[in-house]
């Protein structure tokens, strides 16, 4: 009898959850810049989504790079691209018209719900217009100053009462990540590092010098494998190229011309990853990598907002902001022991 009783309970859970998704329809919106904000926002969309048992809908800028890293991500059923910018012209969605644009090409897709992670006016005129009757959103016209984490524990605890405590989350399919081993010969019985040595801007770019002095230490007390992630500009490739021309040379992979897609297999056989405040520090910790964040011009908010993380700022300081600028006063002995203190 009572193997009976849960086949039922089972059956009826999925009959539930094949119902809300033939009836419950959910957006997103999040249309701040980059992959870092995205990344932020994970545990409060996918608490929306187990709150409904249906995979929502993202709006998101094209900059966030969204499909790259949440194509395999179970909560999120479609990726849909804000094309606005006002720095580039002609783009659909683009002022007066293009909110208007934008409104007709969300009402094709009949939500009944939408969480907007702003408090942009222009989104909720936006969303009624498109015929979406339950709007949520964070408090209207208080962008200045907001706290955009506090905000969204407020959000989905005001409208759904769940306290947000789970980290974010990028999945990746365990078929991928061996054949990245495979491909890559990537063993576990080295120590696999990912160094995030690139930056969007020069003063997030921490110098060579300090990852080869922690490339050294560690390397004298355990055999390992360096995936060197950065960018295209001519100072990230200078700073790859001063990796790649030293004594490591023979244990560094360079991903520089691999898409984000790519990567994420990768990183997901790394053991611990040390990262500037970059794209990578937020993707490996999402994934679950013990992930090092040198912050030495960012707020420290963007690298602790993850249990997985552990910040990294400069000497003589107590905290950073962006006017910080200490890419020289990083310490590689304190990364060395931090480093230490993960993997032991």
């Amino acid at each position: 009898m009572p193997l009976i009783l849960l086949i039922l309970k089972i059956y009826i859970k999925i009959l539930i959850s094949k119902v809300y998704k033939l009836i419950m329809k959910i957006l997103v919106i999040q249309n701040r810049m980059g992959i870092r904000d995205t990344v932020i926002f994970l545990p409060f969309i996918e608490a929306i989504s187990e709150k409904f048992k249906v995979p929502v809908s993202l709006l998101v800028q094209q900059n966030s790079k969204s499909d790259q890293y949440l194509n395999e991500t179970d909560y999120i059923d479609e990726i849909i691209i804000l094309q606005k910018n006002n720095k580039i012209k002609n783009l659909r969605h683009n002022g007066f018209i293009g909110s208007l644009k934008l409104a007709l090409d969300l009402k094709k897709y009949k939500f009944d719900k939408v969480f907007i992670f702003n408090s942009s006016l222009r989104f909720n005129i936006i969303a009624r217009t498109s015929g979406i009757k339950d709007i949520n959103q964070f408090p209207l016209f208080k962008k200045r100053g907001q706290d955009m984490i506090q905000a969204s524990y407020d959000l989905i605890y005001n409208n759904l009462g769940i306290k947000v405590l789970k980290d974010p989350s990028i999945q990746v399919s365990n078929k991928r990540v061996s054949e990245a081993a495979s491909k890559f010969n990537i063993s576990q019985n080295n120590l696999n590092i990912l160094l995030g040595i690139g930056g969007s801007g020069p003063s997030k770019r921490i110098p060579a010098k300090t990852y080869l002095k922690i490339m050294e230490k560690i390397s004298k007390k355990k055999n390992c494998k360096f995936f060197l992630a950065t960018g295209l500009s001519i100072d990230e490739q200078n700073i790859l190229n001063e990796i790649k021309n030293s004594a490591f040379k023979n244990n560094c992979i360079s991903l520089d011309k691999f898409s984000i897609n790519q990567c994420l297999p990768i990183i997901k056989n790394c053991h611990v990853s040390i990262c500037n405040d970059t794209s990578f520090s937020h993707l490996s910790s999402a994934l679950g990598i013990k992930t090092i964040t040198l912050m030495a011009d960012t707020p420290l908010i963007y690298g602790s907002y993850s249990s997985k993380m552990h910040p990294i700022i400069p000497d003589g300081e107590t905290t950073v902001s962006h006017n910080t600028l200490g890419k020289d006063k990083i310490n590689p002995d304190k990364i060395y022991k931090k480093l230490l203190s993960i993997i032991d």
